[in-house]
């Protein structure tokens, strides 16, 4: 059973948690979750597309990203997640973090926090990994042809996390 640390509205940690996707927060109780780029020298991003499975947004594409883990730093989770989806290690990259946003939805006891990391990462399509349970695949995409997956509606979070790839 995975545990997440909760976390109150000045993003400190309250010394409780809940169990993973069991949505009991009460307003201004939050969860943390990440989202880690990779971007290649030459501009290109690493994006995934969800299995359809998923519950939520499937056949969407995305970046590398899941819940930060009770006790777990925001570093080390970004580092868990992108290598358990993509086979990728960013732990070697310097640190990467750009910003966090937050969603907050009243009623629904779903609030989180999203650390936004960007690492540049010299891979050849062959290097990655992608795990089947997780992803219908990936894709090597510049910044416009992102820019067109979400203006076609099917790009997770990207009016949160655009600047990733304007930088």
């Amino acid at each position: 059973m995975e545990y997440w640390d909760i976390y109150d509205k000045n993003k400190q940690k309250t010394g409780r948690t809940m169990k993973r996707n069991d949505w009991c927060l009460k307003d201004d109780e939050y969860h943390l979750t990440v989202l880690g780029a990779v971007v290649r020298p030459d501009g290109k991003f690493l994006i995934t597309k969800r299995v359809m499975s998923k519950s939520w947004a499937p056949g969407w594409w995305e970046i590398p990203g899941g819940g930060v883990q009770a006790g777990e730093d925001s570093r080390d989770a970004v580092n868990r997640e992108v290598l358990e989806e993509t086979g990728l290690d960013v732990s070697g990259c310097p640190d990467g973090y750009l910003f966090t946003y937050h969603r907050e939805n009243p009623g629904e006891g779903d609030n989180y926090f999203v650390d936004v990391y960007r690492f540049e990462l010299d891979f050849d399509e062959a290097d990655v990994h992608a795990r089947e349970s997780e992803t219908d695949g990936f894709m090597l995409a510049d910044a416009a042809e992102i820019r067109k997956l979400a203006e076609q509606g099917i790009f997770l979070h990207y009016d949160s996390i655009r600047r990733v790839f304007e930088l």
